[in-house]
């Protein structure tokens, strides 16, 4: 996500030229993106990083309706 917010952030400073950004080749700014595509499509992937996520979600899930139910019953 950080790289995410990264490439927003020079898009935004590219196309209004601040600084020394306007002097920055939108070709790095691709490159990134090329870099970022890359991750979320084939390395999280292949790391599990995506499953991982998707587990710890569900497992807080189940968690809070076991803290429910035997919350109700008191």
């Amino acid at each position: 996500m950080p790289l995410i917010l990264l490439i927003l952030v020079l898009v935004v400073l590219r196309f209004f030229e601040v600084w020394r950004f306007a002097e920055l080749s939108w070709w790095w700014i691709a490159g990134l993106m090329a870099v970022a595509f890359i991750w979320f499509e084939f390395i999280e992937k292949t790391l599990g990083l995506d499953k991982r996520k998707a587990h710890a979600l569900e497992e807080k899930r189940r968690k809070e309706r076991v803290k429910q139910s035997f919350g109700k019953r008191k």
